[in-house]
């Protein structure tokens, strides 16, 4: 538990009025959602300076707030409050106290793609013997990370804690933070690499989650290429548990039954029978990371499975939904790089009995990279025989480029530079027996196209 004073002696705050001893619990940075008793946090961003909310903040029964500067006195009311030079330095050093004296575990899970699903597969296993506490949502950033870390409550006994980057160094400040005792890394792929360079670069910035690290327990996808390079190297270092579908691996699956909304695979000289209610074969390397990760914990096989298979995916992550006429949908428009997409086209291409159509939207966030990322994404259009497909934004077109090039008629190819445009062609184009893909960056506003396509 943390204290008003703990302010005062690592973040050199200073305190205005209140109580130097109080309690500091259920820390909030949006004075619109702030309860009585919560601690408000007035965070300062690039156009707003939230400290400048604190009356709000105040009036919705905030206990305590921790602001950047002062005010007249006279409005604080009861509150305790709380100055300090930097509030967002304040609850990252706040967080890492907490860690500090955090008696439980902490495993924290990074990768280019599958990070949000992996840590709540590991969470649900987990939970089948632990009290488990979780990031919530996405919640993975500088700000993110350490709000998790401060909402731990004290019979808590694992933290599972996702570390997402845009740049070189985000990692190593969450690690910092969270020291944790288990590190999974799911993937490194081309996410952010707009901002990074190269895949090189995104390999050492994953691999950034083990400066902080406070035990040795590492867990690493054998499949991946560029993880595979370094698992040698690791291994000299630290107690690394592999998992892999393709390659040998202490912890490698054959998968025996697999459809787009769900799979069963054996874990070979370990485990039968593991069913994951997600089709997909990246929803296999997740339930193998939370696999290893279970038995570091020292969990039965049993006891795993039934983690497991009790795993179901957030809104908008391949969601499959049912349209008023019959039309199967599958939402996975939370978000969108090169590596999901192929991930979801492989899966939209194992239906043989659907007419299969593919809304495809822009991937942000390329750089240099975007326009031949996009042209590459059309040779996994081809590879799995999609019937349809149909494109929006200003680099989704080089996915129709190449797919003409490898033979697709153009009668079955469509762009449109905003979601909206392409309405009028789905109320004519769609029927009973579709299955449909509806997957882009959140930026290019998919989930608007799944709504409609709901209603049809």
């Amino acid at each position: 538990m943390i204290r008003v004073s703990d302010i005062i002696e690592l973040c050199g705050g200073k305190i205005i009025c209140g109580e130097l001893h109080q309690k500091l619990e259920n820390f909030c940075i949006d004075s619109r959602k702030v309860e009585k008793g919560d601690v408000y946090v007035g965070l300062k961003g690039e156009k707003v300076d939230g400290s400048d909310y604190y009356l709000d903040a105040i009036k919705n029964g905030a206990s305590v707030c921790i602001l950047d500067k002062e005010y007249d006195e006279n409005t604080y009311g009861d509150a305790t409050i709380v100055v300090v030079e930097d509030t967002l330095k304040c609850i990252q050093e706040l967080a890492r106290e907490v860690r500090r004296r955090f008696k439980g575990y902490v495993v924290a899970i990074t990768g280019s793609v599958g990070k949000t699903s992996c840590k709540d597969l590991i969470a649900s296993v987990l939970e089948t013997k632990y009290l488990v506490h979780k990031t919530s949502g996405n919640s993975n950033n500088h700000i993110g990370v350490p709000l998790t870390i401060l909402s731990l409550k004290e019979d808590d006994e694992i933290l599972v804690v996702e570390m997402g980057m845009n740049h070189l160094g985000e990692i190593h400040l969450l690690s910092s933070i969270a020291m944790p005792d288990v590190a999974v890394i799911t993937n490194v792929g081309t996410a952010h690499i707009g901002n990074l360079g190269s895949r090189e670069n995104i390999l050492k910035a994953k691999l950034e989650i083990l400066d902080g690290l406070k035990g040795n327990q590492v867990v690493l996808n054998g499949d991946n290429d560029m993880l595979s390079s370094v698992i040698p190297k690791l291994k000299n270092k630290y107690d690394v548990r592999v998992i892999s579908i393709d390659e040998d691996s202490e912890n490698q699956a054959k998968i025996i039954n697999s459809d787009a909304f769900s799979s069963c695979f054996d874990i070979i000289n370990k485990c039968s029978s593991v069913l994951v209610n997600v089709g997909g074969k990246a929803y296999v390397y997740n339930a193998l990371m939370a696999y290893a990760v279970g038995k570091i914990f020292k969990i039965d096989d049993e006891l795993i499975k039934k983690g497991i298979s009790h795993f179901h995916l957030s809104s908008h992550r391949l969601e499959k939904k049912i349209s008023k006429s019959g039309i199967t949908i599958i939402d996975d428009t939370y978000n969108a790089n090169y590596d999901s997409m192929v991930s979801s086209l492989n899966l939209l291409g194992q239906i043989k009995d659907k007419r299969r159509i593919a809304i495809l939207g822009d991937m942000l966030e390329l750089g240099e990279y975007g326009e031949r990322l996009h042209y590459d994404l059309g040779d996994a259009v081809i590879y799995n025989k999609i019937d349809k497909l149909i494109t929006v934004g200003e680099l989704s077109c080089e996915i129709d480029k190449r797919v003409i090039e490898l033979g697709m008629s153009k009668e079955d190819v469509y762009h449109f530079s905003s979601e909206e445009e392409c309405y009028s062609l789905l109320k004519d184009l769609v029927r009973e027996d579709d299955i449909i893909l509806v997957k882009g960056s959140h930026g290019i506003h998919l989930v608007n196209v799944v709504d409609y396509l709901v209603n049809l």
